[in-house]
């Protein structure tokens, strides 16, 4: 199945246990993109879900932050992870402007992407560069 992952166009829906659901999505997220875009939701039954962004850049991140480097950090994942939990909770709640509210967040930040504005990781993966150009990308701090 992780061949066929790795070499597919997707239209699939591979249903995993929670780590190997990690391990097999973070290939793929790299593969085809970044961790940066990756949320992963998990549904238990009842009413419990369960979303959040993937594991790996944050810690990096602020350890280079401390010693006073520039850091590009994606935070897309963890704005779609929070959206998908408050999503969740206004079909629970019958909230509608919840829903619309997290509708319109998503929206917003896709065009972002689309418009131009990225992360690093994104900048690589647009210009197929090891080290894109810094006007490519923004930083955290913007």
């Amino acid at each position: 199945m992780v061949a066929y992952m790795v070499k597919s166009e997707g239209g699939f829906v591979w249903a995993c246990k929670n780590y190997d659901g990690d391990v097999q999505s973070d290939t793929l997220a790299q593969g085809y993109g970044s961790l940066g875009l990756m949320t992963s939701v998990l549904f238990a039954p009842g009413d419990v879900v369960e979303a959040e962004a993937a594991h790996g850049t944050v810690t990096r991140h602020y350890r280079q932050h401390q010693q006073g480097k520039e850091t590009s950090t994606n935070s897309i994942a963890s704005i779609f992870a929070w959206t998908r939990g408050l999503s969740h909770r206004a079909t629970l709640d019958g909230n509608q402007g919840l829903k619309d509210w997290t509708d319109i967040l998503e929206k917003t930040v896709i065009d972002t992407v689309q418009d131009g504005t990225v992360t690093k990781d994104l900048a690589l993966c647009m210009t197929g560069s090891a080290n894109p150009d810094r006007s490519m990308y923004v930083t955290t701090e913007q």
